[in-house]
């Protein structure tokens, strides 16, 4: 593994996208240990993308247009779906001040699969771990699944630290309706325009 790596997984990891925006909305509605649940969810959500990418799998989403085509609009069904759920502060995902907890493996599972319906994740890493893997390695499958855990280590380790920002704000956010209000507009916008994002991605 070399820093050029390191540097590029953790410029990738720090990039917004809907695995951020999960995890800052449980932050911010259901505090620091929901947003560490989120976070591991979202990471979770990586294997089957690096497992099917090291066994070439992923190729056949590259070389589908109806395998790409089926998985991306389950993926924006789901984010919209995200969305909706945001607006309604209904179901797993509830950007508010109420105490009403949600289950821990709801948590974990909605973000597992926003990261599973996400074919360009698969095609990510179709195209970027190969490019790291040194033409002397002895076993390049096992090479490359080093690699992929230390971007779901990268993963991890960064999410918390944005949900950590936002349970730290959250009683500032919480405290004014209209804000939340607001928060609750701006997460549920955020999934449509991701949503609308993938919708129009090509492979």
């Amino acid at each position: 593994m070399t820093l050029d790596y390191l540097v590029t997984s953790l410029i990738v990891v720090l990039l917004p996208g809907t695995g951020v925006i999960y995890t800052l909305a449980f932050g911010l509605g259901r505090g620091w240990r929901a947003s560490v649940l989120a976070a591991f969810g979202c990471t979770l959500g990586i294997v089957p993308h690096a497992v099917a990418s090291t066994a070439g799998l992923a190729a056949l989403l590259y070389t589908s247009a109806l395998a790409f085509q089926v998985v991306k609009y389950l993926g924006v069904a789901y984010l919209l779906y995200m969305a909706w759920g945001v607006l309604q502060e209904r179901d797993a995902l509830q950007v508010s001040g109420r105490s009403e907890p949600t289950p821990d493996i709801r948590i974990v599972v909605d973000g597992v699969l926003l990261n599973i319906l996400n074919p360009k994740l698969s095609l990510f890493f179709l195209a970027f771990l190969p490019q790291f893997v040194p033409g002397s390695a002895v076993a390049p499958a096992e090479y490359m699944l080093g690699l992929a855990a230390v971007f779901m280590l990268l993963t991890f380790v960064i999410f918390v630290g944005y949900g950590a920002f936002a349970s730290a704000v959250r009683r500032y956010v919480v405290s004014s309706p209209g804000v939340m209000v607001w928060c609750r507009r701006g997460f549920a916008a955020v999934f449509v325009a991701l949503g609308v994002r993938l919708a129009l991605a090509e492979r």
